[in-house]
């Protein structure tokens, strides 16, 4: 299923034949016309589709890949300016908690976007329910990508794309009355502030953020700076310290790569998002060009069995610049098969990962407007 980045709103689902290696639209669901979706997720079951969709946030009841049907949108309340037709604040990512309470993390950007919302979920259906809590960031902050310690999603790591920083947030802890004999409860779907650190150069901007399955390690994305930083999460904090290890997303040198805290040359390119395969083995990063007459690129990494990145294995060009999108979505039950959408032309393409090469083994198009944000895969 993939989204769109300008009205109107609809979602697209797009069927891949992992035998015939087809693809094809089978699809086009349409949505409030002006709440369109530039990033969706699954909720932890694959039954609901939440969306950062403009001015709201949006769900959808997923009854068949072709059968989802809207259930909610919410305004953005965390600040009285924000959901203004008049303000340029849009609804940019959100995270939906895999393990209980099932609660939904939101991020506006652009203006107004100090806080994250986190919302509650129906019990009953999934469906976006209400807001429990506006969390604090710092009033120039902009946040476009989060993650949770895999293990326990106890941990929550932001990245700050115009404060250039990460941040870190802890979900709080629950104690039942110490005479009911039950023990802890599970931690609260509300956050509590840990701490934050600064990205390693003034001019990175972190876009987004991953993290290794066994919670050891966290990758950040550099948007301005188009490379990828390695981190180390302090046992005890639980902080990020930065390793001192970083790699390109787009190649060293080329015109209008610019350099990280600024130069004369204008900048050309922006690096996107990082997403791990199933294994944990390997994690893929993209970058786009601010011209339709460059192209973006796609890396991959192998990773080692504590987290760490033992080597970049490539760095090759994506078809077009990537637009507002370029965004990689592995598969997320084989190591075998990602997605790469493009709102230039409108495609989704879908690459074969095998012996550490990767190869496109089909695309289609889909000419619509603001066709296509991130994909999600539903089997």
């Amino acid at each position: 299923m993939i989204g769109t980045w300008t009205p109107p709103g609809a979602i697209f689902t797009v069927a891949f034949d992992d035998e015939k290696l087809t693809l094809e639209l089978v699809k086009r669901t349409e949505i409030p016309h002006d709440e369109p979706i530039s990033w969706m997720t699954f909720d932890h079951a694959k039954k609901n589709i939440y969306g950062a969709a403009m001015k709201k946030w949006s769900s959808f009841a997923v009854k068949s890949p072709t059968e989802i049907v809207h259930e909610a949108s919410h305004p953005m309340d965390h600040d009285p300016q924000a959901s203004l037709a008049s303000t340029n604040t849009r609804a940019i990512f959100l995270l939906a908690a895999q393990q209980p309470p099932y609660a939904v993390y939101c991020n506006p950007f652009y203006a107004h976007a100090g806080r994250g919302t986190v919302f509650a979920v129906s019990p009953a259906t999934g469906a976006l329910e209400r807001p429990v809590q506006h969390y604090e960031y710092q009033p120039d902050s902009g946040i476009h990508g989060m993650v949770f310690d895999p293990a326990t999603e106890t941990y929550l790591y932001s990245a700050d794309l115009k404060a250039n920083k990460l941040w870190v947030h802890r979900r709080r802890r629950c104690q039942r009355d110490s005479g009911s004999g039950s023990g802890p409860e599970p931690d609260s779907a509300e956050l509590e502030l840990v701490g934050s650190v600064d990205a390693p150069d003034p001019g990175d901007h972190p876009r987004w953020v991953a993290m290794h399955p066994s919670g050891h390690y966290l990758y950040a994305l550099m948007e301005a700076g188009n490379r990828l930083c390695e981190y180390v999460v302090d046992p005890t904090t639980r902080m990020p310290v930065w390793t001192r290890h970083s790699w390109p997303l787009i190649p060293p040198g080329i015109p209008g790569g610019g350099k990280r805290g600024g130069d004369d040359e204008k900048p050309m390119y922006r690096s996107d998002v990082c997403s791990l395969s199933r294994s944990g083995r390997y994690l893929f990063a993209t970058s786009r060009a601010n011209s339709f007459d460059l192209q973006g690129y796609v890396s991959a990494f192998r990773l080692r069995e504590c987290g760490s990145v033992e080597r970049q294995l490539c760095l090759q060009p994506t078809p077009t610049s990537g637009g507002h999108s370029n965004a990689v979505a592995p598969c997320d039950w084989s190591d075998e098969w990602l997605a790469l959408t493009d709102d230039q032309e409108g495609w989704v393409e879908i690459y074969r990962w095998r012996d550490e090469f990767l190869a496109r083994v089909a695309r289609v198009r889909v000419p619509e407007p603001g066709f296509g944000m991130n994909a999600i895969w539903y089997d």
